[in-house]
C-alpha cells in the first residue's frame, strides 16, 4: 500500500490535480486510497473521485480501458466501440480518455458529441453494431462518486464471462501510465467519430412506437432530470406526444455534477424529489416525474389536494405492466413479461390474468436484456411485452437492452393522462389492482460495511447467513426454506443470493413472507428485500417490521 502511494507521488508527469490531492493525504485517507485496486465486474467500475488505485481517476479509468481494448483486439477482427457519458465530475473528461485509449490501441471509437442516458449509449451499441459500449456514470450515487459501465454488442451490460477476461487484461496492466494518449487528434485523424443526429432521431422514433394508447386528454406534469441527462430526450418525447404539459424543476434542470440541491440525486428518495413535489403542489399539476442523472431509472409522485404521494418502484412496475397487458392483442404465443427476483409477486396474478408468461432472474437488468436476446434467438423477438425491477428500471421496447427512463416517462404520462380520462389517478388505478391481486408490500434494507475491513465483514455475514440451519439462534430463519443461488439447480446463473421464505406463524400469521440478501455488485453493501402480503397496508406494514428486526440482527455490522 505505501509502496503503490510512493509511485504515484514521484510518478513523473503526475496529473497536477492528483498531486495535490496526494500531498494533503493523511494515514486513513492513503490506507483507503491504496489498500486495493478498483474493483471490476459485471457493474464496471464504481467508486469515490480522487487519487489512488481504490478510486475512479484518468489511470484507473485508462488501466480499465486499456484492458477492455485488448480483449476487444482479441475478440473481434475489426472491434469498434459506443461511448457516452453523465454529467458527473470529470465524467467527460473519463469519456473522451476512454475514446482516445481505445482508439490509439486501433478500436473504433464511436461517441456521444454530448451527454447522453445510460439507453441511448445502449442503442448506439446496437444501431452502429458496435462489438461494446462504455457509459461513464455512477448513475444515482453521490456526487463524489463516479463510474464506469462496459457492453456487450448485445446492447446488455456484459456478462459474468466477459468481465473475467477483461479483468484479466487489467490485472497485467502497469498501474500507471502517465502518458494518456491525445484526444484532439485522434479526433482528427478519424480515428474517433462522433454519432450524429440520425442516431439520435432514430432512438426517439423507436420511443415514440412504443405508446401503447395514445391519449388526447391533457396532463400538467412537473419534471425533474436531477441535473442529469435527461433533460433534452425526456422533454423532447413527451412533448412528442402532444398532450403534455410540462414544467421543469429549474434548480435541477442544467446538468450539474455537483448536484447542489440533492446530494443523493436518487428519484427512489423523497429528498430527491423534493423540490418537483413543491412545485407540482405549487402548480396544481397532475404529477411529477423525476429521472436519475444517467437517466435509467424513474421516479413519480400523484397530487391530491395539497399532498404528493410517491409511487414506489414495485407499484409503478405492476401499474405499467397492468396497462401494456390490458392493451396487448391476442396472439397466437404468449407474450413474455420479466422481473427480477426481487420484484414483487403481484406481478404473478396480473400475468396470470392476462395469459401472459412471467420469466424471473437474477437481479441486474442485463439479465431482462438477456431474455430479450434469448427470444430474439427463437424468432419471436415481439413476444417480449415488458420488463421491470423494484429499483425504478422500466423497458417495453427491444431497441433498447437495458432500463430506459424515457421510455418508461412517456409510457407513464400516457398511462396517467388515459386513467384522467377515466376521472382516475394512478393511485385510484393500484388501488383497483390491490382489492383485485391482493396488498403485496416491500422493503429495502442496505447495509454499509466501509473502510478497509468492511468487505471482509459482509463476506462473514454471508457466510453466517450459509451456515446449517441447526445453527442459528432461535428465530424465524431456522425454520426457514432457504434458497442459495450460488449453489442451488435454480436454472439460474450463480449468484451470491439467498433467499429465505419465511414459515414461523408469528411472522405474517401464514400469509407469504420472504427475504433475500445479497451483496452489491460495486461496494461493500448488504440489500436485503422484504416481502409481505397483508389485508391492506397496516397489516402489510406490521409484517415488514418484523422482518426488518429479524434481518437486523443478523446483518447490523
Amino acid at each position: 500500500m505505501n509502496a503503490n502511494y510512493q509511485a504515484w507521488l514521484s510518478c513523473p508527469g503526475m496529473n497536477d490535480e492528483l498531486l495535490e490531492q496526494l500531498h494533503s493525504m493523511n494515514e486513513e485517507e492513503i490506507s483507503d486510497s491504496f489498500y486495493r485496486e478498483l474493483a471490476f465486474g459485471t457493474g464496471g467500475l464504481r467508486g469515490v473521485l480522487g487519487a489512488g488505485t481504490n478510486r475512479m481517476n484518468v489511470y484507473t479509468v485508462s488501466k480499465a480501458t486499456r484492458g477492455l481494448g485488448k480483449y476487444l483486439l482479441e475478440t473481434f477482427e475489426q472491434p469498434s466501440c459506443a461511448v457516452s457519458y453523465d454529467s458527473r465530475i470529470h465524467s467527460k473528461d473519463f469519456a473522451e480518455l476512454t475514446a482516445a485509449t481505445l482508439a490509439d490501441m486501433g478500436v473504433k471509437v464511436h461517441l456521444y458529441p454530448a451527454l447522453m442516458p445510460t439507453p441511448m449509449l445502449s442503442f448506439a451499441v446496437r444501431h452502429l453494431k458496435c462489438s461494446a459500449g462504455v457509459m461513464v456514470t455512477a448513475s444515482h450515487n453521490p456526487a463524489k462518486f463516479n463510474g464506469y459501465k462496459v457492453y456487450g454488442s448485445d446492447g446488455c451490460q456484459i456478462t459474468i464471462e466477459a468481465a473475467d477476461r477483461i479483468y484479466g487484461y487489467i490485472c497485467a496492466e502497469e498501474t500507471l501510465v502517465p502518458e494518456l494518449p491525445d484526444f484532439a487528434a485522434l479526433l482528427a485523424a478519424g480515428k474517433i467519430s462522433y454519432i450524429g443526429e440520425d442516431t439520435i432521431e432514430t432512438y426517439y422514433q423507436a420511443i415514440d412506437k412504443l405508446r401503447v394508447s395514445p391519449a388526447t386528454q391533457r396532463l400538467q406534469v412537473v419534471y425533474s432530470p436531477l441535473n442529469g441527462t435527461g433533460n433534452v430526450p425526456v422533454r423532447e418525447m413527451l412533448k412528442r406526444l402532444g398532450n403534455i404539459d410540462v414544467e421543469v424543476v429549474r434548480e435541477q434542470e442544467l446538468p450539474d455534477g455537483h448536484f447542489p440541491t440533492c446530494p443523493y440525486p436518487n428519484p427512489e428518495i423523497r429528498e430527491a424529489m423534493k423540490l418537483a413535489i413543491a412545485q407540482t403542489i405549487a402548480s396544481k399539476a397532475d404529477l411529477c416525474i423525476a429521472t436519475d442523472p444517467d437517466c435509467d431509472r424513474i421516479g413519480a409522485g400523484v397530487r391530491q389536494g395539497d399532498e404528493v404521494t410517491l409511487i414506489s418502484g414495485n407499484d409503478m412496475g405492476v401499474l405499467l405492466l397492468d396497462y401494456i397487458c390490458s392493451h396487448r392483442q391476442h396472439s397466437e404465443l404468449p407474450p413474455v413479461a420479466v422481473k427480477t427476483i426481487v420484484t414483487t409477486e403481484m406481478a404473478v396474478s396480473i400475468c396470470k390474468k392476462y395469459g401472459v408468461e412471467l420469466r424471473n432472474v437474477l437481479t441486474g437488468f442485463k439479465f431482462i436484456g438477456e431474455q430479450i436476446g434469448l427470444l430474439e434467438k427463437e424468432g419471436h423477438a415481439e413476444r417480449y411485452l415488458f420488463g421491470f425491477e423494484e429499483s425504478y428500471g422500466y423497458l417495453s421496447g427491444t431497441d433498447v437492452r437495458d432500463k430506459d427512463a424515457v421510455n418508461a416517462a412517456v409510457l407513464v404520462c400516457e398511462m396517467a393522462a388515459n386513467y384522467k380520462a377515466q376521472g382516475l389517478t394512478l393511485l385510484d388505478k393500484l388501488a383497483e389492482l390491490r382489492a383485485e391481486h391482493g396488498f403485496f408490500a416491500q422493503r429495502l434494507l442496505t447495509f454499509e460495511y466501509e473502510g478497509e475491513s468492511g468487505q471482509e465483514k459482509m463476506n462473514g455475514i454471508m457466510a453466517s447467513l450459509r451456515a446449517p440451519a441447526e445453527t442459528f439462534a432461535e428465530s424465524a430463519l431456522r425454520t426457514a426454506s432457504r434458497i442459495d443461488y450460488l449453489n442451488d439447480d435454480t436454472g439460474l446463473p450463480a449468484s451470491d443470493v439467498l433467499s429465505f421464505a419465511i414459515a414461523d406463524a408469528s411472522i405474517g400469521g401464514g400469509a407469504p413472507v420472504k427475504v433475500i440478501v445479497r451483496p452489491s455488485g460495486t461496494e461493500p453493501k448488504l440489500k436485503a428485500y422484504l416481502f409481505a402480503q397483508g389485508k391492506d397496508q397496516a397489516a402489510a406494514e406490521k409484517v415488514l417490521d418484523q422482518l426488518e428486526a429479524l434481518v437486523n440482527a443478523h446483518c447490523k455490522a
